[in-house]
C-alpha cells in the first residue's frame, strides 16, 4: 500500500508541478478542470447515481473548455463579477448548510444542486487564483495541506475529544487545533523569512499577501477560518462515504482513492481565498 502511494503521488507531482509552474495558465487550467470532472462523477456515484455524476462532470468540463478559452484573451484582467457570486455562494453553503448536514449525517437540500455549485466554484477558484500567480495558488493550496498534516500529528500525539465520531471517528478537536497551529506558524514564519513576499514584483504568498492589505490580526483570523473550512470539507466528503457505505470515493488513484478523496478540503476552501482576494485587491 505504501508503495502504491509513493508511486501515485510521484507521477501526480511530475503532472501538476510542470502544469503550475512552467506551463501557461491554461494548461493548469485544464488539468484541473479535468480533475474536478472527475470528481464530479465519484461525487454521482456517492450519491448512487453515477449517469448524473457523468452528465455533471461533462457539463462541468465543457463549460471549463469554454471558460478557459475566453479567459486565456483577458487574463490580465479582474475576474468577471460572476465568479465572486459563485464563490460566495458556494461560501455560504460550507458555513451553513454543510455543518447542518454534518450534524444530522444526513444531506440537507438537494444532492445535485450542491454538487452543481461547489465543484464549478472550487475549479474556477483554483484557475483564477494561478491566472493571479503560481506562487498565489499554491500558497492558497498549501493551508489546506498544513492543516492536514498539522492536525495529523496533533491528532495522534494529543488526541482525545472526537470532532465528529458519527462521520469521521479518527478526527479530534486536538487535531483540528494542531493543524490551525501549524498554518498561522508556518504563515509567520514565511513573513519573518521572506519579508518582501508580498510586495510589488516578488512572489505572492497568499498569506504575506493578505497581511500586507488587512493587517495581520485580521490575516490570522483569516487563515484559521480557512484551516477550519478544510475540516469541514473533509468530513463532508467522509459523510457522502459514510451514507454510501464505501471507503473511498473512487479507485483511481492507487494507494490514495479517488480523486474526490484528494481534493475534498479544497472545495470549499478556495473559492474563499479568491473570495477574499477579489474583495482585497
Amino acid at each position: 500500500m505504501l508503495g502504491q502511494r509513493v508511486v501515485t503521488a510521484v507521477v501526480l507531482l511530475a503532472i501538476l508541478v510542470p502544469a503550475i509552474f512552467l506551463a501557461p495558465p491554461w494548461v493548469w487550467g485544464l488539468v484541473s478542470l479535468a480533475m474536478l470532472a472527475i470528481a464530479a462523477t465519484e461525487w454521482g456515484r456517492l450519491l448512487g447515481a453515477p449517469a448524473g455524476g457523468r452528465t455533471l462532470g461533462a457539463a462541468l468540463a465543457v463549460a471549463g473548455v469554454g471558460y478557459v478559452a475566453w479567459r486565456s484573451g483577458v487574463a490580465g484582467d479582474a475576474p468577471p463579477a460572476i465568479v465572486a457570486v459563485l464563490a460566495a455562494a458556494s461560501l455560504a453553503f460550507w458555513l451553513s448548510i454543510a455543518p447542518i448536514s454534518l450534524s444530522r449525517v444526513h444531506r440537507v437540500g438537494p444532492a445535485w444542486g450542491v454538487a452543481a455549485l461547489v465543484l464549478p466554484a472550487c475549479w474556477i477558484a483554483l484557475y483564477e487564483l494561478r491566472l493571479i500567480g503560481a506562487s498565489m495558488l499554491v500558497s492558497a493550496m498549501a493551508i489546506v495541506w498544513l492543516a492536514d498534516i498539522g492536525a495529523y500529528f496533533a491528532g495522534r500525539t494529543f488526541g482525545r475529544h472526537k470532532l465528529a465520531p458519527r462521520v469521521s471517528p479518527g478526527k479530534t478537536w486536538e487535531g483540528v487545533a494542531g493543524g490551525v497551529a501549524a498554518v498561522l506558524a508556518v504563515a509567520v514564519g514565511v513573513a519573518l523569512a521572506w519579508p518582501g513576499t508580498a510586495a510589488e514584483g516578488g512572489a505572492t504568498v497568499f498569506s504575506s499577501w493578505l497581511a500586507a492589505r488587512a493587517g495581520w490580526p485580521v490575516a490570522l483570523a483569516v487563515l484559521a477560518g480557512v484551516a477550519g473550512l478544510s475540516v469541514v470539507g473533509d468530513l463532508y466528503e467522509s459523510m457522502l462515504k459514510r451514507l454510501a457505505g464505501v471507503k473511498d470515493s473512487g479507485t483511481l488513484l492507487p494507494g490514495h482513492g479517488g480523486v474526490l478523496d484528494r481534493i475534498d478540503a479544497l472545495i470549499p476552501t478556495m473559492p474563499g481565498c479568491l473570495l477574499l482576494v477579489q474583495l482585497l485587491r
